[in-house]
C-alpha cells in the first residue's frame, strides 16, 4: 500500500511559532496524520530542493538544514531527529533510473524545513525513517509528472509519499491582508486546481495534459510567479496516475489552499 498526499507547509517555521494564522492548517496536517494509517517511512518532495537531476538523500541520520532566514532564535534550535532509510533511497534511485531518468544519491544532503516543518506537526515523536527526493530545477511540470510516474515502481509496503508545497505562493499576496482581489484570482484558481485532481470524470490524458499546462489555469501565474510550490503536487499525481480520493480546503498566511489525497 501507497499513501500519498499534497500538502501546503506554511511559511518558514511559523507554523511551529504559534503563528495564529497558520493555526488551521495545522490542525489540518495533524488530523491527515491520524487519519491515515502510521506509514513505516516518508518519502518527501519539498519545494526547497532544487537538482539539475533528481537527487535523493541516502544518509542513515540527516543533519536539519535550516533554510530559513530572518525569525527568532528558537527557530534555528529545531529538533526533528528522524532517521533516514538506505533501503527506501535505493528503491527510489532504481525506480528512477529504471524510468530512464538519471538520478543521484546524495550521502550528505540533510532534510530542509520543507520536510521537517510539516513532518514535526504530523509526526512529533520522528519515528518514521524519511528520505527526501528533489525537484528538478528546470520546473518543467511535465517532466515532474514523469518523474512521479517513476515512483509507481516503488515495492515498498506501507510508504508515505508527501509532496511540500503551497497550492497557491505569492509572496507579495501573503503580506497584503484584505486584498480582494487577490483572494478572488486565488480562489479561481484553487476551485481549478481541485477540479482537475478530483473530478473522476476526466481522462488520465486530460488530467495529464491540464496539470501539464497548469499555466494556462485561471490567475495561474498570479498564484505561482514561480512554480517550485506546485510542482510537488506533479510529483504527487505522476504517482498515484488517478484522481485523489480527497481533497481538503486549508488557510495558512490568510490565504486558502489544498491538500490532496490518494491511497493506491
Amino acid at each position: 500500500m501507497k499513501q500519498i498526499l499534497y500538502i501546503a507547509h506554511g511559511g518558514g517555521p511559523m507554523p511551529l511559532l504559534g503563528d495564529k494564522s497558520h493555526e488551521q492548517m495545522n490542525q489540518a496536517l495533524r488530523e491527515a496524520a491520524q487519519t491515515m494509517p502510521k506509514p513505516k517511512a516518508i518519502l518527501v518532495i519539498s519545494a526547497h530542493w532544487e537538482t539539475d537531476v533528481p537527487h535523493v538523500t541516502t544518509a542513515t541520520k540527516p543533519e536539519l538544514i535550516y533554510d530559513y532566514y530572518g525569525f527568532p532564535p528558537e527557530s534555528y534550535s529545531i529538533q526533528y531527529p528522524a532517521a533516514g532509510e538506505p533501503e527506501l533511497a535505493a528503491q527510489v534511485l532504481g525506480a528512477i533510473t529504471g524510468a530512464g531518468i538519471e538520478a543521484v544519491g546524495d550521502p550528505k544532503r540533510g532534510f530542509d524545513h520543507g520536510m521537517f516543518i510539516p513532518l514535526k506537526l504530523m509526526y512529533p515523536e520522528a519515528d518514521i525513517p524519511c528520505v527526501q527526493l528533489s525537484l528538478m530545477n528546470n520546473l518543467d511540470a511535465a517532466a515532474h509528472i514523469q518523474l512521479g510516474q517513476a515512483l509507481q515502481a516503488l515495492d515498498y509496503d506501507n510508504l508515505l509519499i508527501i509532496g511540500s508545497g503551497f497550492s497557491f505562493h505569492n509572496m507579495k499576496a501573503f503580506f497584503s491582508p484584505g486584498d480582494h482581489q487577490a483572494d478572488s484570482k486565488n480562489a479561481a484558481f484553487q476551485a481549478w486546481l481541485e477540479l482537475v485532481c478530483s473530478d473522476t470524470e476526466l481522462t488520465e490524458a486530460e488530467r495529464r495534459r491540464m496539470l501539464s499546462n497548469w499555466a494556462e489555469a485561471p490567475h495561474a501565474r498570479f498564484c505561482h510567479p514561480r512554480e517550485e510550490h506546485l510542482l510537488p503536487l506533479q510529483v504527487c499525481y505522476g504517482a498515484a496516475g488517478r484522481a485523489c480520493d480527497k481533497a481538503t480546503t486549508v488557510y495558512a498566511l490568510n490565504k486558502e489552499s489544498r491538500m490532496f489525497y490518494w491511497q493506491i
